[in-house]
């Protein structure tokens, strides 16, 4: 179990152990190569330390790593395993608590996201008055101005669904959450009609969980499971609690949350009927 930008700091780590191991280098070697003293380089495998994207891209050439995306992923992963760097969320770095902008990042560098929730509407679906109104429910006391920037953060990491290369999204929604009433009538109706609509996207799987499935693995609480291209291994769980977030990367968790994933979309819905009875709740 990790926390914030250690996740990805150890997973960068290991990748590029793995790659030196292919190419036939030894740590001393690498380290002669690219001209760092030979502590550098067992820093950033082990995680202890982090990357720049620079230092990456000098080892990918040492390595001989030829593979685009892998290498644009790579570089990615260094630029946001610190505290630094030049990403839309960073405007906003006074406002977010740091396990809130590294949940951010992953969202971000991932190729899916598996979902369960079982309270609210995910994120990456919210509509702004609906946002708005389970931040304001979620963060009381804060200012309106505050408030506001967090809606836009929300709005924001919305756009991994209107990339070029978009988000796969698979989301199960606890019926509850249909039910939920947020902000009133007006704005679950909205709330609805929005679910309906990013369901028709080809990279966005949305089902319910009914009521008559009874007892499920999801009453435990909601997760998210992230997966990202060409990195064997570096799929991560996350948790949310009220104060914190938990990152689960051992191999063990994975393979219970995946599948934990797997028999709760087996009990929900099928896709199309799932929006028949959202279409029925509006």
């Amino acid at each position: 179990m990790r926390h914030g930008p250690a996740v990805r700091r150890r997973k960068l780590g290991e990748e590029l152990r793995r790659l030196r191991d292919r190419a036939g280098l030894t740590s001393p070697e690498a380290a002669r190569l690219v001209g760092w003293h030979q502590s550098k380089v067992s820093r950033i495998e082990t995680g202890h330390s982090g990357a720049k994207p620079e230092d990456v891209a000098l080892l990918l050439s040492v390595y001989d790593v030829q593979e685009p995306q892998l290498r644009l992923l790579l570089e990615a992963l260094a630029e946001t395993s610190g505290e630094s760097g030049t990403q839309w969320w960073h405007a906003y770095r006074g406002l977010l608590p740091p396990q809130y902008r590294d949940f951010i990042s992953l969202e971000s560098q991932a190729c899916t996201a598996r979902t369960l929730e079982t309270s609210v509407v995910p994120g990456l679906l919210q509509t702004p008055d609906y946002a708005r109104t389970v931040t304001r429910a979620t963060l009381s006391g804060l200012p309106v101005r505050k408030i506001d920037s967090l809606v836009e953060v929300r709005l924001a990491r919305q756009e991994v669904l209107r990339a070029a290369s978009p988000l796969t999204l698979s989301a199960v929604l606890d019926e509850a959450v249909l039910h939920r009433a947020v902000g009133g009538e007006r704005v679950m109706k909205e709330q609805m009609r929005h679910l309906l609509e990013m369901a028709e996207l080809p990279h966005v799987q949305l089902q319910v969980l009914p009521f008559g499935a009874g007892a499920h693995t999801g009453l435990t609480g909601a997760f998210v499971i992230f997966s990202f291209p060409n990195i064997a291994d570096l799929d991560v769980v996350v948790i949310d609690h009220l104060a914190s977030s938990l990152y689960l990367e051992r191999k063990e968790d994975l393979a219970q949350y995946s599948a934990a994933f797997q028999r709760i979309q087996a009990q929900a819905l099928p896709h199309g009927d799932s929006l028949d009875l959202i279409a029925g709740v509006r």
